[in-house]
């Protein structure tokens, strides 16, 4: 992978991060919040995880594709 490809799967982790960040945290309505069920309450939070899920995954892709070109330099 070429390392612009790297920095985007970083960036767009760090995006994906901050966006889950803002859907974990949002909270319905007062009158909604009312409600006994969390799942109520915080309705975005499954799709937080989603995002969190899939930022991960490309700031794995991205380290494991720089440790192993800056292997092939040294070695």
């Amino acid at each position: 992978m070429k390392f612009k490809a790297e920095v985007t799967l970083l960036i767009f982790a760090i995006v994906l991060f901050a966006v889950a960040t803002f859907f974990f945290s949002y909270r319905a309505s007062s009158e909604t919040s009312l409600a006994l069920s969390q799942g109520i309450a915080y309705p975005y939070r499954s799709i937080a995880l989603a995002f969190v899920g899939v930022g991960s995954v490309s700031m794995v892709t991205a380290s494991i594709s720089y440790s192993k070109k800056t292997k092939e330099l040294i070695a």
